[in-house]
């Protein structure tokens, strides 16, 4: 995006809120985007949440100003999950009949029909499926 493409959104957003939003959300992982989304949040008081994966790990220009004065920037890879934490309390919580992960299995298919699954999956007709590498 460029200088004169920035200006323009932030403008925008600023005439719609009158002074930025409270929350951005930035889902596509490009460095522009995560820039573009905490420079469109309300001064002293934004939060940005970063959920795109920058491929390129380019980094990004944020104000120090911006963030002494109280915006914030976090990111969420995984959803915040902490593996060492969160998974054994998963697994309790499943095996406990407390989680129902079985209901978003959607087809279940053996290791031959793995182009099959690809299909589905390409045709937007699978939302989870389970490869059997044993059937």
């Amino acid at each position: 995006m460029t200088e004169v493409g920035a200006d323009y959104e932030n403008k925008v957003i600023r005439e719609m809120t009158e002074v930025g939003a409270d929350y951005s959300f930035e889902c596509i992982g490009l460095a522009s985007l995560m820039e573009e989304a905490f420079n469109s949040t309300r001064p002293g008081s934004g939060k940005t949440v970063i959920l795109g994966m920058e491929q390129k790990a380019m980094p990004i220009s944020l104000g120090s100003y911006d963030l002494l004065r109280g915006r914030t920037i976090c990111g969420t890879l995984f959803g915040g999950l902490k593996p060492k934490l969160d998974i054994p309390i998963l697994v309790d919580r499943y095996l406990k009949k407390e989680l129902n992960l079985d209901g978003l299995i959607t087809h279940e298919l053996s290791f031959e029909e793995i182009n099959k699954a690809f299909d589905l999956l390409a045709e937007g007709n699978s939302i989870r499926c389970v490869v059997w590498m044993d059937k």
